[in-house]
């Protein structure tokens, strides 16, 4: 079979080789500049056509070809004839070789040097190289020398169909919205071929649905995938398995095909209202629950995911509904029903409220499908619980005056107790509100009492805590502050707002004021101070001063004379008696202290001490101060100069480096170890020179030098 096959190859390769060096020179042209591969006598001709130039003047061109074809995939026993070449210059003689070089050549192609016939050697594929571009040259045989220039030309892998087509991005995954229309875009798939697109049909892909119909549908040449069915629904199902397969040769009956799959999944949109579990709903609460505090959960369930479920809840009707509040759990989308303000069993002992649930995120094409909400009545239950006593008021404001007397009832508080059972109540006060105990309660009616005086002046307002407990449960407890308010009354005399001294120039005028002194009273009168000045008694016909009131509620003090002396009198001290307006009136006596000084021309005061006369003129006493200060260091200098000369006038010490070497006895007694103690007199050992009774005198330079040895 093999022998067969390649006879029939043959048979038909011949005939196309032949058109090759016949025919295919009509059919491809190329400039005369290119190499070339010229038929039989082109040479010669070639030749003639340049001497016909020189006498015609006209040029004619050569006729080459340039392509060979050789089909892919195909193995047999025996090498693949592609072509032959042949030159006009062989006269059959077998002096000519034909060489081929280029791509593949020796390997892939090899050419007979006799015959220049052209093998293939190797399978060859086109998807791996689709040409081939070779050069042919023919050299004499003995010399090698060339007989023509090289041509080069081309040898073309033709296609056939042995790739499958395949999908490079599979497997897919699209999304379409459910409830869409017929024929919504869903997604795109591509599938490629390897084969040649441009030779045959071997790349033209159709595409078919394998899996997922009758719900998807795909175009055959675009391979766009749609929706084929109307209102698919996602609660219903929402996922699809679709197989989609591409087939090459146009689809027909012998091309080969790839397949991927595509998930498709439908998203989600509000098509579906939210659906109370239940219509009624029943809760009970204690009627001390802290305000805010949950009581029970309703819920609203939706067949839609993320935010087309969302739902808020709303109490819509009820006789509690500015008693109790519903919010959303974001996590769980439950309504949560709280307490929005204090609940009382003895008032009221049930509730009836209607929530509704909604949708947040309404869908305008859904919107006929009718409304997105529900409703559910809630019942809620009040128990009673053992509640601690109430205070008649939340807060209390007593006032006293500071003069109360000791016992005295300043105020009360009032508690009961709201349980059915109605307990006693004791009272008491919080003694660390009350650390000084100036207060006291009266346990069974809650009467405050005074225990200490008060005084406005030190603190006017103190705060305490009454407790309220019930004697029958004594953890039942109620606290209230109370705050008392010390009110003023008239106690304190006033008296100078601070020390004044005034100063008196000597060269003053009568009538000049001399000191504006104030008044403060610890006091406060309810229309303010207003102080009254006067002058003592035995002091109103003073000759030297006098006072005056000043709209301000100040005091002015003014000299009734001029030619004041220091010499003559230094300090005047004037008493002034100051009272307030109070009921009763409150007086005291404060004594102004007025010290005449010398002044300048314009009233400046520059000295106001007696001494300042002895000094002499033109020389303040700032100037004295600054002579003394120079003497004072002069005299320091004095005593450290002589301090340091007599420091320098001190003798040498005897022992002087120069004189160690001198100071060495010498001993040729042998010891008698260590518990010998009458050998030697560790005594001189330690202080040779005080043998034979010498001891140095510190405080003078000795005499006698000793000699080195």
């Amino acid at each position: 079979m093999p022998e067969r096959l390649t006879e029939m190859l043959m048979d038909t390769w011949t005939p196309l080789i032949i058109l090759w060096i016949t025919v295919l020179p009509s059919i491809y042209m190329t400039p005369m500049n290119q190499p070339q591969v010229l038929p039989s006598g082109s040479n010669t001709g070639l030749k003639r056509l340049t001497e016909e130039q020189r006498v015609l003047n006209r040029s004619k061109r050569g006729w080459v070809w340039n392509q060979m074809f050789v089909l892919e995939e195909f193995s047999g026993p025996e090498p693949i004839l592609v072509g032959r070449l042949h030159t006009d210059l062989d006269p059959g003689s077998s002096k000519i070789k034909y060489i081929l070089s280029g791509d593949g050549a020796g390997t892939i192609f090899v050419i007979n040097d006799k015959t220049g016939d052209i093998h293939a050697m190797k399978r060859l594929d086109r998807e791996e190289k689709a040409e081939y571009t070779l050069t042919a040259q023919a050299v004499d045989r003995d010399t090698n020398k060339p007989l023509e220039p090289p041509s080069e030309f081309i040898i073309k892998v033709q296609d056939i169909n042995d790739n499958a087509p395949e999908f490079v991005d599979g497997p897919y995954h699209a999304t379409v919205p459910e409830m869409s229309v017929v024929g919504t875009f869903v997604t795109k798939v591509t599938a490629t071929d390897a084969d040649d697109p441009v030779y045959g049909n071997s790349a033209k892909l159709v595409y078919s649905i394998l899996e997922g119909q009758p719900y998807f549908s795909i175009e055959p040449h675009t391979a766009i995938i749609k929706t084929a069915l109307p209102n698919m629904d996602r609660e219903a199902k929402e996922e699809y398995f679709v197989v989609i397969q591409a087939k090459d040769m146009g689809g027909h009956m012998g091309g080969l095909s790839g397949t991927t799959t595509v998930t498709i999944t439908l998203t989600d949109v509000n098509d579906n209202p939210p659906k109370f579990a239940q219509s009624l709903y029943h809760f009970s609460v204690m009627e001390d629950v802290a305000l805010g505090e949950p009581i029970g959960r309703v819920k609203a369930n939706d067949l839609d995911i993320g935010e087309n479920a969302k739902s808020s809840y709303d109490i819509i009707e009820g006789d509690g509904m500015d008693i109790f509040e519903i919010t959303t759990d974001a996590q769980t989308q439950d309504g949560i029903i709280r307490v929005r303000k204090p609940l009382d069993f003895e008032t009221k002992k049930s509730y009836t409220l209607k929530v509704e649930a909604a949708n947040i995120h309404i869908d305008p094409r859904f919107i006929s499908g009718g409304p997105f909400k529900d409703t559910a009545t809630v019942k809620i239950v009040v128990e009673d619980a053992d509640e601690p006593p109430v205070f008649s008021s939340p807060t209390y404001l007593l006032e006293v005056h500071e003069n109360a007397a000791i016992n005295s009832v300043i105020g009360q508080v009032t508690a009961h107790d709201p349980d059915v059972s109605s307990s006693p109540i004791r009272f008491s006060i919080d003694r660390h509100t009350d650390l000084e105990r100036q207060f006291n309660i009266n346990a069974e009616d809650g009467k405050i009492t005074l225990a200490t005086p008060l005084d406005r002046e030190t603190n006017m307002w103190h705060n305490i805590t009454i407790v309220a407990t019930e004697t029958r449960n004594h953890s039942q407890v109620s606290r209230v502050p109370v705050a008392i308010k010390v009110l003023d009354v008239n106690d304190n005399a006033p008296e100078f707002a601070s020390e004044h001294e005034a100063f008196l120039c000597e060269n003053g005028k009568p009538g000049q004021v001399i000191q504006i002194v104030s008044a403060v009273d610890k006091d406060d009168p309810k229309n303010g101070h207003y102080f009254l000045y006067s002058l003592l008694p035995e002091m109103v016909n003073n000759p030297n001063f006098t006072i005056k009131k000043n709209e301000d509620n100040t005091l002015s003090i003014l000299a009734k004379h001029s030619g004041f002396s220091r010499q003559k009198q230094e300090v005047y001290l004037l008493p002034i008696i100051i009272s307030d307006s109070g009921n009763p009136p409150m007086s005291s006596t404060s004594t102004l202290t007025i010290r005449v000084c010398g002044c300048s021309s314009d009233g400046i005061v520059q000295s106001c001490n007696v001494e300042a006369y002895v000094l002499p003129i033109g020389l303040s006493m700032g100037a004295l101060i600054a002579i003394l200060a120079c003497i004072i260091l002069l005299l320091v200098i004095v005593v450290l100069f002589v301090t340091l000369r007599r420091h320098k006038n001190e003798p040498l010490i005897i022992k002087d480096d120069e004189d160690v070497r001198e100071n060495i006895i010498r001993y040729d007694d042998e010891g008698g170890g260590e518990e010998d103690t009458e050998a030697f007199d560790i005594a001189t050992l330690q202080n040779p020179d005080g043998i034979n009774g010498f001891l140095p005198r510190k405080d003078i330079k000795p005499d006698l030098q000793f000699m080195p040895r």
